[in-house]
Formats: structure tokens, C-alpha cells, sequence
């Protein structure tokens, strides 16, 4: 008989339920009976160690098998990251530039037209564009973008901007933020990425992005988006210095959200690259996730988020070894080819512009599992 004593039990009891325990056991099988997780069995499960690790990681992909079957699904993507200059100073950024800075780069309509014209020709379904918040970008600025991508690359799926870059264009225009995204929707966007969420607790936030909007304000426009028919992607950023409980809000509060619009396609768990980011670099954040955590990250997403079918690990931020065993622990989705990448590898990360899809079955096929390609809104192409 396994009982749980993790750092979630520490948390608990200072929160004045001493001698709080679960039978893990008796936990997992209520998840597979269709049990709810509540916000205290996800901490629990976070606070878990020693093998038991694998006992959430094969409850969770048992479940993976049950709502998603055993394709492993891809997408092949490109992204166009349009400039790095930033009015922004997130803490965890190792991307964006301030003005003075080398290495500054605006992409203009001529080079925009030639990188989605390049992801035409190499039979991409989707071009991903998230940037810097410029200087001088407006609402027109992004929808320009999309209009240009869409006659380079007619066809193709423009999955683009955040809830931050909607709020900085509406700001930026004088318009509100559901008039920019029914512009953008008109201009060519197909679903709206659901990055800028970080993790969606203000005492956090204020630490490691304080210029960025407010828990409040990114639910809303990620609501906006989900009412007029936009779809997007779930994201947390973790591995920084948030405490499991906050962990456990975010995803709560990804939940209660999907449980109104139905409107994410995805829970995308991206893991902190800490190597080039001014938090690290002043001692404010810990050297990212351990392979644990990221085990458990997608592990217990998958038991607590019960209205996604989709969880994807991130290869780009984990390394294609630990994301191949996040496959293990209750992922359905190995992400994109990317061809650009330019993000994760500011702030430190390595290999990340392009993983061949060739790789992707053999890292699939070991496991015993077929890879699917997959367009953005996950149709399965034969």
C-alpha cells in the first residue's frame, strides 16, 4: 500500500490539514472511473516522488489511450517570428531586443512574402507568427502580416499572436480588444496561439513579467477569441520558481475555461529555458524543470484537464528524449517540424529550428505507436 507524503502533503498541512493523506492507488483509479480531479488531488500529484512517478505517469497515459487513441499526431509548421524588438522586459526572455541593442531585425513585407512563400514550397499547413511587441506595431501591423502570408501561402492554416499581442494592438489603435480580433480574423488568422499565459497567477507574474497583462485580462481575450470563433492553444510556462499551487491554479483555471467555450485545441506544457534569461541570470529563478517535473507536468495535465483530448510535449523545450517519454506519461502530440525557431534558443536551447518527420516515427515507432500527421485544428491527413 503506497501513500502519498510529497511536497504537496508540506503544503497542505501548513495550510492546516495536518496528517492530510491519499491512497494513491485508490486516487487513480477514481481518475480512470471518470473522477474529477479536484485542485488538492492535482497538488498532491504534483508533490509525488520515487517510482510512484510512473504509477501517475501509466495511469495517465492509460487515459491518453482512452480519449485520444495511440497516434502520435503532428503538424508541419513553420514559424515567422516577424521582429525581436520588444517594449516589454519579461525576465524569462533571452529573445527580444530594446532599441540600441545588435542584432535588432523588423521583417518587412518583402521578407515576410519570401519566408511564407519558402514554408509554401515545403508543403507546410501552418505558419505560426509570434513576435516582440514593437514599437510601432498597431492592429494593422498584425493584420497586414496575415494578409501577406495568406497571398504568399494561400491555403495554409496562420496560427499567430497571443492574448498579449491583442491587448497591445487594441491599446496601440484605440479599439478594443474584440474589434482586433475580428480584424485579425478577417485579415487571414485561423487560431490565435495561447502563449503570454506564463503562469496565471499575478503574485507570479508581477516576478517574471510584470509589463504583460493580468490573469483577468488574458482570460478575457482568450475568451473573446473562443466566442468569435477563433480557436487557440492552452500554454503554462513552468520551472522558474513557481510553487506547485501555482501550478495547479493555472491549470484550474484552464479548466473552468474549456468547460465554457470549448474552445482550446490544445495544453501545450513548455518547460523554462533558463541558460540566457535575466531571471536566471540575477539569481531570481532556478535552473528550469527537473525531468521529474516535466514528467508529472504532462502527467497530471492529462488527469486534471479532462476536457482536453489533446496534450502536447514540447521537443523544442525538453529535448526529443524526455519528449518522447512525456508520450509515455499521457501526450498525444509531438508538436511541429518549425523549420525557424528562434525563442527557445535565445534564451538557451539548443537544436531547435527543424525535427524531420522521419525522426518523429522512429521516436514514435519505439514506443510502439504510429506517427499521424495532423493540420492546426488536428484533422488527421491519410
Amino acid at each position: 500500500m503506497r501513500w502519498i507524503y510529497g511536497a504537496g502533503c508540506a503544503i497542505l498541512r501548513k495550510a492546516g490539514c495536518e496528517g492530510f493523506m491519499v491512497q494513491l492507488k485508490e486516487l487513480l483509479e477514481d481518475v480512470a472511473a471518470g473522477h474529477r480531479l479536484t485542485s488538492r488531488d492535482a497538488l498532491l500529484l504534483f508533490g509525488i516522488r520515487g517510482r510512484d512517478v510512473w504509477d501517475v505517469a501509466a495511469a495517465a497515459d492509460a487515459l491518453r489511450q482512452e480519449k485520444a487513441g495511440d497516434a502520435v499526431t503532428y503538424v508541419r509548421n513553420q514559424n515567422i517570428n516577424v521582429t525581436n524588438l520588444c517594449v516589454n522586459a519579461c525576465g524569462f526572455c533571452g529573445f527580444s531586443k530594446k532599441p540600441g541593442d545588435e542584432g535588432i531585425y523588423v521583417h518587412d513585407r518583402t521578407a515576410i512574402v519570401k519566408k511564407a512563400t519558402l514554408a509554401h514550397k515545403r508543403g507546410v499547413t501552418e505558419i505560426c507568427t509570434v513576435s516582440g511587441l514593437h514599437p510601432d506595431f498597431t492592429a494593422q501591423s498584425y493584420c497586414d502580416t496575415y494578409r501577406w502570408i495568406r497571398e504568399a501561402a494561400p491555403g495554409v492554416h496562420i496560427h499567430a499572436s497571443n492574448p498579449m499581442e491583442v491587448a497591445y494592438a487594441a491599446k496601440k489603435s484605440r479599439i478594443s480588444t474584440e474589434d482586433v480580433l475580428v480584424r485579425m480574423r478577417d485579415a487571414g488568422l485561423g487560431s490565435m496561439c495561447g502563449t503570454a499565459a506564463e503562469i496565471l497567477v499575478d503574485r507570479v507574474r508581477r516576478k517574471i513579467c510584470p509589463q504583460k497583462i493580468s490573469t483577468k485580462e488574458w482570460v478575457r481575450i482568450i475568451k473573446e477569441a473562443h466566442n468569435l470563433g477563433i480557436p487557440t492553444t492552452a500554454t503554462i510556462m513552468y520551472g522558474h520558481g513557481e510553487t506547485d499551487s501555482d501550478r495547479v491554479k493555472h491549470l484550474a483555471i484552464l479548466r473552468e475555461i474549456q468547460d465554457d467555450t470549448d474552445g482550446f485545441t490544445e495544453f501545450v506544457p513548455l518547460s523554462f529555458i533558463h541558460m540566457n534569461t535575466p531571471l536566471y541570470r540575477q539569481g531570481l529563478a532556478c535552473a528550469g524543470a527537473t525531468g521529474r517535473e516535466d514528467l508529472l507536468m504532462v502527467a497530471v495535465s492529462r488527469l486534471f484537464l479532462d476536457n482536453f483530448k489533446n496534450i502536447q510535449v514540447s521537443w523544442v523545450k525538453e529535448g526529443v528524449k524526455l519528449a518522447q517519454l512525456g508520450l509515455l506519461a499521457g501526450a498525444n502530440d509531438l508538436g511541429g517540424t518549425m523549420f525557424e525557431e528562434s525563442i527557445s534558443k535565445g534564451a538557451g536551447a539548443t537544436n531547435t529550428d527543424y525535427l524531420d518527420p522521419e525522426e518523429m516515427r522512429r521516436i514514435a515507432g519505439d514506443i510502439g505507436r504510429t506517427l499521424v500527421r495532423r493540420s492546426t485544428l488536428y484533422e488527421l491527413f491519410p
